[in-house]
C-alpha cells in the first residue's frame, strides 16, 4: 500500500519569511541567496509524502500545540501543518534565532 500524496501550500508568512531570509542574504551572496532558497523548497516539497516524519515543534509542545511540526533544513527550521491532503507551510524561520518569542507573536496575532 503506497502513502497518500499530499500538496505543499505555502501561506503568505512562509513566503514572506522565505523572501526576507533570500534578501538579507543576497546582500552578502546572490548566488548563496539562490542555493539557500533552492534548498529550502526542495525541503518542503519533500513534504508531499510521510509528512508526519517532522518533530513536533518542541516549543509549541508544552501549550498543546501538537498539530504544529517541523523539518530541518539547517539552520533554517520550516514549520507546518497538515489538513487533510494539504501541508500547509506556516513559517521558515532561523534556528539560530529565538523561535520561541518569534513564534508566539505570530501565534498572539492571530
Amino acid at each position: 500500500m503506497t502513502e497518500p500524496e499530499f500538496e505543499v501550500v505555502w501561506t503568505e508568512t512562509s513566503v514572506r519569511d522565505l523572501e526576507e531570509i533570500v534578501s538579507f542574504i543576497a546582500e552578502d551572496s546572490p548566488a548563496n541567496a539562490k542555493r539557500v532558497l533552492m534548498k529550502l523548497r526542495t525541503q518542503a516539497e519533500t513534504l508531499t509524502s510521510m509528512v508526519y516524519r517532522g518533530r513536533v515543534v518542541p516549543e509549541l509542545r508544552d501549550l498543546s500545540l501538537d498539530s504544529w511540526r517541523e523539518i530541518l533544513a539547517k539552520p533554517y527550521r520550516i514549520i507546518y501543518r497538515v489538513s487533510d491532503s494539504r501541508v500547509f507551510i506556516m513559517a521558515v524561520l532561523d534556528g539560530r534565532r529565538d523561535v520561541e518569542d518569534l513564534l508566539l507573536r505570530r501565534l498572539l496575532r492571530s
